[in-house]
C-alpha cells in the first residue's frame, strides 16, 4: 500500500554550483527553477503589487529610502558577496553598490512629480473638455539581470520599477544568484508584509518561463545576442521588454585635451572590472597631432597596472570562463590583421585573468574594432582631425555610449556622436547621475533606466478626457448638420490654412 507521504513526495530540483572566478572556489549552490515556479511567484506578486501599489508615492518612496539605509550599512557584507561571485576587487564592489543609493532615494522623490496626473491642454474642438494624463503601473515586472555588475544594473530596472508602483520577480545571471538573494533578503527587512520584490534562480530556460509566466514587462540587461533570444519568447505574448545590450564605445581625444587626464579616463574607462562594462571604452579615436604622447602616456600607465586574484591586483579576474575565448580570438584577428600589441596580449593571458592590453595599428574592420571584446583592451588609432573620429566612432552597429576630450569642441562633437549617452571630459558619469537616461540604439538596445524616461518605462499611460458642458457643434454624431461642417470648415481654415510666404 502506498503511503500518504509517498504520493506527494515532489521531486527536488537541480541545482548549479557558483564558483569564484578567481579561485575556483564553489561560492554557493541555487536550485534551477522550473516553469511552474515562475507562474507561482507572478501569481503572488499579482497579490502583492495590490498592495505595494496601495501604498501610493509617499509609502513606497519611504521603503525605497529604508532598502538604501540598509545597503549604505552592509556595503561591506554586499562587497564580499559580489567579490567571491565575479572576483573584482572589494573596493570596486562596494563602490558598484554604493552608487545604487542616490537612485533609490531619487527614484522615490521624483516618481510623483513624473508619474502622477497633471492637467493636458485641449484644442479649440474640444474646449468644452477637461484632459488629464497619468502613468499608472504595469503590474508586475520581470527582471533578468547581468553578472558584470549585479546590484547596480539590475537594481537600475528594479528600484524604477518599484518605485512606479510594480511588483518585481527577479532572475539574477546564474554567475551572480547570491546577489540577489542577498538583495531580496534585505528587501524583506523593510518590507516585510507582501512579497514585492521576489527571486527566481536559474538558467536560460528560468529566464524563459520567466518571460512566459504571465509577467507584465521585461526588463533585460545582457548581450545583443541574448536579447534577440528573449525578444522572441516576449513575442510569443506580446509582452514589451527594454533591452540594455553591449556595447563597442569610442573614447575621442582631440588636439586640445589634457592628455595626462584623458589618458588616466581612457585606463579606467578600458581596463575597469576587466573590461567588463556595458559602457567600457574598447576603442579610442586621438588627433594625429598628441597620439604619440598618448600612447606613450597609455602604454607607460597600462604596464604599471595588473590584473590578478590576490588584494593588492586593481583588477580582477574574466567572470565568465567562456568570455577568456572571445578576447583570445579578438586579440589573435588583430595581430593577425597587422596590430601591434603595445602591453598585455595573447602571452599575458593566465586562465582567467587577462592582463590590461593595448594595442595599436589595428584596421577598423577586425574584431577587436568591430565586436564587443568585454576584457581590458583598448584599441588606439590616430585621426587626422574629429570629423574623421566622429565617423569612426558612429560606423559600428553599436550606440550604447562614448567620451569626448577636448577643451573648445567637446559639445559640439558630442552632438554628433550617434550613442544614447555622451560623456564630456569624464567617464562612468552618466550612470551616476539619477535624473539622466540610461540606453542606447542600434544593437545597444531600446528602451531607458533611470531618469523620467527610466519611471515611465515601467508605466503605461493613462488619458482622461470629461465633456464639462455640451458642444457649440455637435461633430461626433449622425445628426451632425451641413451648417456644423460649413462651420467647422471655417474655424480650421482660420486655424490652420494661412498661406506662409517664403
Amino acid at each position: 500500500m502506498t503511503s500518504l507521504h509517498e504520493n506527494t513526495a515532489v521531486t527536488p530540483l537541480p541545482v548549479f554550483e557558483v564558483r569564484n572566478p578567481g579561485t575556483g572556489e564553489v561560492v554557493g549552490s541555487y536550485p534551477i527553477q522550473s516553469a511552474a515556479d515562475a507562474v507561482a511567484a507572478v501569481e503572488r506578486a499579482r497579490d502583492a503589487f495590490r498592495w505595494w501599489s496601495g501604498l501610493g508615492y509617499a509609502g513606497r518612496a519611504e521603503r525605497l529610502s529604508r532598502f538604501a539605509g540598509v545597503i549604505a550599512r552592509r556595503l561591506r557584507q554586499l562587497g564580499a558577496v559580489i567579490h567571491d561571485e565575479t572576483g573584482k576587487p572589494y573596493s570596486d564592489a562596494a563602490l558598484e553598490a554604493a552608487l545604487v543609493l542616490d537612485h533609490l532615494k531619487w527614484a522615490g522623490r521624483n516618481a510623483p512629480k513624473v508619474l502622477g496626473r497633471r492637467r493636458a491642454r485641449v484644442g479649440p474642438l474640444t474646449f468644452n473638455h477637461a484632459a488629464s494624463i497619468e502613468y499608472r503601473p504595469f503590474g508586475v515586472v520581470g527582471v533578468i539581470g547581468p553578472w558584470n555588475y549585479p546590484v547596480f544594473t539590475p537594481l537600475g530596472s528594479i528600484v524604477y520599477a518599484l518605485a512606479a508602483g510594480n511588483a518585481v520577480v527577479f532572475k539574477p545571471s546564474e554567475y551572480s544568484p547570491g546577489v540577489g538573494r542577498w538583495l531580496v533578503d534585505m528587501f524583506a527587512e523593510v518590507v516585510p508584509e507582501q512579497p514585492v520584490f521576489q527571486l527566481l534562480t536559474g538558467d536560460a530556460s528560468t529566464g524563459a518561463a520567466l518571460c512566459r509566466a504571465g509577467v507584465d514587462k521585461v526588463a533585460f540587461t545582457g548581450s545583443t545576442a541574448t536579447a534577440k533570444k528573449v525578444m522572441a519568447v516576449c513575442a510569443e505574448s506580446l509582452t514589451p521588454m527594454v533591452a540594455e545590450c553591449g556595447g563597442k564605445d569610442a573614447l575621442l581625444v582631440d588636439a586640445d585635451a589634457d592628455i595626462d587626464v584623458a589618458v588616466d579616463a581612457a585606463l579606467w574607462a578600458g581596463m575597469a572590472n576587466a573590461g567588463q562594462s556595458c559602457i567600457a571604452t574598447e576603442r579610442v579615436y586621438v588627433h594625429r597631432q598628441v597620439y604619440d604622447e598618448f600612447v606613450d602616456k597609455l602604454t607607460g600607465r597600462a604596464r604599471r597596472l595588473r590584473a590578478g586574484i590576490d588584494d593588492a591586483a586593481k583588477i580582477g579576474p574574466i567572470t565568465m570562463p567562456k568570455q577568456v575565448g572571445v578576447i583570445l580570438h579578438h586579440l589573435e584577428d588583430a595581430v593577425a590583421r597587422g596590430g601591434r600589441v603595445l602591453t598585455g596580449g595573447v602571452a599575458e593571458i593566465s586562465g582567467q585573468v587577462v592582463q590590461p592590453t593595448v594595442l595599436v595599428d589595428v584596421p577598423e574592420d577586425a574584431l577587436a574594432v568591430t565586436e564587443e571584446t568585454f576584457g581590458p583592451t583598448l584599441t588606439v588609432a590616430p585621426v587626422a582631425d574629429m570629423d574623421e573620429a566622429v565617423e569612426r566612432a558612429n560606423a559600428v552597429r553599436y550606440g550604447l555610449s562614448a567620451v569626448v576630450y577636448s577643451k573648445a569642441r567637446g559639445g559640439e562633437l558630442a552632438d554628433r556622436l550617434r550613442a544614447g549617452m555622451v560623456s564630456v571630459n569624464a567617464v562612468f558619469t552618466i550612470p551616476q547621475i539619477p535624473s539622466l537616461p540610461f540606453g542606447g540604439v542600434g544593437d545597444s538596445g531600446f528602451g531607458r533606466i533611470h531618469g523620467p524616461d527610466g519611471l515611465r518605462e515601467f508605466t503605461y499611460a493613462h488619458a482622461v478626457a470629461r465633456q464639462r458642458f455640451a458642444p457649440l457643434m455637435a461633430l461626433t454624431t449622425f445628426d451632425r448638420t451641413a451648417k456644423a461642417d460649413a462651420a467647422m470648415a471655417k474655424i480650421m481654415t482660420i486655424l490652420h490654412g494661412r498661406r506662409h510666404l517664403g
